[in-house]
């Protein structure tokens, strides 16, 4: 197309824009409004099914709130009751113990296999594809496989552990055990799903930067956390963030170890706040008091994320 004809063809725009300036005006308004109405659905959706929702059990923790019956406001009440409430804090020391002891490895465990995943290696694409299939794997199937493993009686872990002279261990009568059986069982799952994570954001960093580190005379290890860690900052903030939600969160896993019980172990040794939120709202049907738990547990999550976030930025800046 000649000059001369772009320029009568705008010309010819602006004319008809002339005649007709209604179509003029929604033409900007449709440029200008387009997007909101494309996102739209998700905020209408988030609205009516995760903003009302959160507001909603905000005011019912304000109430004496029972199915049947009155519904008192009593205030801040239930906050106060709850942060006097030692149920409330062992869930809560559980709760933080799992995240720690399954957070903490899966991070650096997914790290380090997409690290390997990155490099040149057989059947790339096979393990690539393998390490998602635990994630893919039935909740409750895994619960019940893991709870197998860690029987006390008949176990394999516990087999393993005798016949090398030491004592079998009753995996869901101690804190400890039953933390460590716990976690394992959250690593098992979800430290591919993160690996895969990792895995993207590594092979979006420009070759160029390992080549430039490689004639510097930079080593692979170097070149892993000098170059590759920092260029994940995103990523990582993403992962941490998102497990520490779900570590927080924590509820099939434990609950299935104990059989299905929400009292987590005869002395609530690995009993989640999680748990312990159902165990009250839908058990007991103490509604405010639950949704006092729900709230608080919101609370958690927030300023844990907020740490860690600070502590990846620093760590990976």
């Amino acid at each position: 197309m000649t000059s001369s004809s772009v320029v009568r063809a705008s010309a010819a725009a602006q004319a008809a824009g002339a005649r007709d300036p209604w179509r003029s005006r929604l033409t900007r308004a449709d440029v200008r409004f387009a997007p909101y109405f494309f996102i739209a659905p998700f905020f209408v959706m988030f609205a009516i099914f995760g903003a009302f929702p959160l507001v909603y059990t905000g005011w019912v923790s304000l109430h004496d709130w029972h199915l049947i019956g009155d519904h008192t406001f009593i205030g801040f009440a239930n906050y106060t009751a709850l942060f006097a409430d030692p149920d409330f804090w062992n869930a809560l020391k559980n709760t933080v113990g799992i995240f720690v002891l399954a957070t903490v490895p899966q991070l650096m465990m997914a790290l380090g296999m997409a690290n390997l995943l990155n490099r040149k290696i057989r059947a790339r694409t096979f393990f690539r594809m393998g390490v998602l299939i635990p994630n893919v794997t039935s909740v409750a199937a895994v619960g019940i496989v893991f709870g197998q493993l860690f029987a006390r009686d008949v176990g394999l872990v516990n087999y393993v552990i005798t016949s090398l002279g030491l004592d079998a261990v009753d995996w869901q009568a101690n804190t400890w055990s039953s933390w460590i059986a716990i976690a394992t069982m959250v690593d098992w799952r979800w430290t591919g799903y993160n690996t895969l994570i990792l895995l993207g954001a590594m092979q979006a960093i420009p070759k160029d930067l390992f080549e430039a580190a490689a004639l510097d005379g930079a080593s692979p290890w170097q070149q892993f956390w000098r170059i590759t860690v920092p260029q994940l900052r995103p990523t990582l903030v993403f992962t941490v963030i998102i497990s520490t939600i779900g570590g927080l969160q924590l509820f099939t896993e434990p609950v299935i170890f104990g059989n299905g019980r929400m009292l987590g172990g005869t002395l609530g040794q690995f009993q989640t706040v999680t748990m312990y939120m159902y165990e009250t709202a839908f058990q007991r049907f103490q509604y405010g008091y639950g949704a006092a738990i729900a709230w608080s547990l919101f609370g958690l999550i927030v300023v844990f994320s907020a740490v860690n976030l600070l502590i990846v930025r620093r760590a990976a800046g």
